[in-house]
């Protein structure tokens, strides 16, 4: 019997850079964005309260890819759930292995959307060219549910 075990990352805070969308070579959106988060901790050795942030890579695939560059804009709040993964790879430049932690969402909520008076700049493109993206498990296998059969 497999043991079983749990990847779940779910996380509100704000967006540090505009949504980074590209294409695979067959045609599947990919996204890219930071999202930063906070706490609040007061060390052992003081009575101040200390503020410390942490910033978040996320990854998001298909539709869900194409409504995160659509709705959401540096700086607006958002919640995402995802899994997390980290991926390898060996730098061109210095030939030492590096690694990158992201959370690929699966699940996302503007919780404050975009406003429609401030479009992306000109200089900066909603869509760019297709890249070349390694697909695997990570593309949106949610399936789609017809509307009259949505309860409200």
């Amino acid at each position: 019997m497999a043991v079983r075990s749990l990847n779940k990352a779910m996380i509100i805070g704000n967006l540090t850079r505009d949504p980074e969308l590209r294409y695979t070579a067959s045609g599947t959106a990919i996204v890219t964005f930071g999202v930063a988060t906070n706490r609040e901790y007061t060390p052992s050795d003081k009575q101040e309260t200390v503020e410390a942030a942490e910033f978040h890579n996320i990854v998001a695939w298909a539709r869900l890819a194409e409504l995160c560059n659509q709705l959401l804009t540096k700086g607006a709040k958002v919640y995402i759930e995802g899994r997390l993964q980290t991926r390898d790879w060996v730098d061109a430049e210095s030939s030492k292995k590096m690694y990158r932690t992201e959370i690929v969402a699966e699940e996302m909520i503007v919780l404050s959307a975009r406003n429609p008076d401030t479009p992306r700049s000109v200089d900066e493109p909603a869509v760019t060219a297709p890249v070349a993206v390694e697909e695997g498990s990570s593309k949106d296998q949610s399936e789609k549910v017809p509307t009259d059969e949505i309860p409200f």
